[in-house]
């Protein structure tokens, strides 16, 4: 066996597996940056609600308007844009890149541009954008983070302050860090190094736990819609799930195959103000048709649909599902920062209810959690945050069996096709 020595001694030795006491140091900075990335989200929230009120209530009361007349959407939406546009155009930086190019989680920017960010993130959250705050928020943490942690311990991984930062944030934005665990899954599964994936995972889960745990003890959210029980399993469930869901993907994946040409449009305007001013006065003007519920980012209003399912007819669902989703892309492609994320639940809440008004044997909480699930695989392309974003807005373990169902067809019609995210020449990722 001697003749074997030689190809084992060439073998390179594996690297070591972390132990607990390569994991224990993670645990203090993995709490601060948690915590931090919760307080910058929550702080930013709060500013653009105090913002909100004047802009939408102090100030048209002032004038003797009505605060979500058809005039003051418009008014309000085309100030926005010119606001925002004048910011990126002159802050340093230009508040980060083309926001059509980026996606949840990106590679850190230079902490210089944070400021403009947050900025024009505040300001279109105030203004009525139809975009989240999850993107440019998780860029900014991802930033500051990357930055100073490089600048205290330089010897440390540089990937690690990003994946902390990242986990800290989507902890934050849905209040759990499951959230966070399912999206860096797909992204650490796949990245070489040794350890199992919960060794990897163990520092951004007490990241995202922190994070996720500051959101629940100072904001309370609660994503379960109280929609009327779900009153169990049946073979038209089934049936139901397996014609939404897809329906949903295909509506989102037709907004990703529109947004380069939409983008494009935009881009052709040459300046950053006359785009975003033309983008917010299209915004008003979706506004008024679809009413002051397909404004903002969409959480709250989404609350307001599903407090009364019988509340509207199939027709204002429908409407309100295209419009809102029309008001996605444009605010996306002409240069509004914000996230894609919290606008596509509004549009599968309301496509879901339109089902339900259709066809009443479709229970309003199936119909809801198919209609989120197919529009989110269509704009993220990420199966297990759709999953689960869909699965916590009806608190019933029983629709999660007929969601993993209806979540292959709906993978079906999305997977290889465009993605609502264009790479820096303006040609579509896939």
């Amino acid at each position: 066996m001697a003749h074997d020595a030689p190809f084992a001694s060439s073998s390179p030795a594996p690297s070591p597996s972390p132990s607990a006491r390569t994991l224990l140091p993670l645990v203090l900075p993995s709490l601060l940056i948690g915590a931090a990335s919760a307080l910058v989200l929550l702080g930013v929230d709060e500013i653009a609600d105090q913002l909100k009120g004047v802009l939408w209530g102090t100030l048209p009361d002032a004038l003797g308007v009505g605060r979500y007349s058809t005039l003051w959407m418009i008014v309000m939406l085309t100030a926005t844009g010119i606001a925002v546009g004048i910011v990126v155009r002159h802050v340093h930086g230009h508040a980060g890149p083309d926001p059509a190019t980026t996606g949840l989680v990106d590679e850190p920017m230079r902490p210089g541009v944070v400021p403009g960010l947050l900025v024009v993130t505040v300001l279109a959250l105030a203004g009525g954008v139809s975009l989240g705050p999850e993107n440019p928020i998780t860029a900014a943490n991802v930033a500051l983070t990357y930055w100073l942690g490089r600048k205290a311990a330089p010897g440390a991984p540089a990937a690690l302050w990003f994946s902390l930062a990242a986990a800290g944030t989507i902890g934050a934005l849905f209040g759990t860090p499951v959230a966070a665990a399912l999206v860096l899954t797909e992204t650490l599964a796949a990245r070489p190094g040794p350890g199992s994936l919960w060794d990897k995972l163990f520092g951004p889960l007490i990241a995202a736990g922190a994070g996720a745990l500051v959101t629940a003890l100072v904001a309370h959210p609660a994503f379960d819609l109280a929609l009327p029980p779900y009153t169990g399993t049946h073979w038209s469930d089934l049936l139901a799930a397996l014609v939404i869901a897809p329906v949903a993907a295909a509506l989102g994946l037709a907004a990703c195959y529109a947004f380069p040409y939409v983008h494009a449009a935009f881009r052709r305007l040459g300046h950053p103000v006359l785009a975003i001013t033309t983008g917010g006065l299209v915004l008003g003007l979706l506004g008024a048709l679809g009413g002051p519920l397909t404004l903002f980012k969409g959480l709250d209003e989404v609350k307001t649909l599903a407090a009364d399912p019988e509340g509207w007819s199939a027709g204002s669902f429908a409407l309100m599902t295209v419009v809102k989703l029309a008001a996605l892309l444009i605010a996306a492609a002409c240069g509004f920062r914000g996230g894609r994320i919290f606008p596509a639940v509004f549009v599968g809440v309301a496509l879901g209810l339109c089902a339900h008004a259709l066809v009443p044997a479709v229970q309003p909480g199936l119909g809801v959690v198919c209609g989120v699930l197919g529009i989110l695989l269509a704009v993220t392309r990420q199966g297990w945050l759709s999953l689960f974003t869909a699965a916590v807005l009806v608190a019933d373990p029983n629709v999660l069996a007929l969601l993993c169902v209806a979540a292959l067809p709906a993978w079906l019609v999305v997977t290889g096709r465009p993605l609502m995210q264009l790479r820096e020449d303006g040609t579509p990722l896939r």
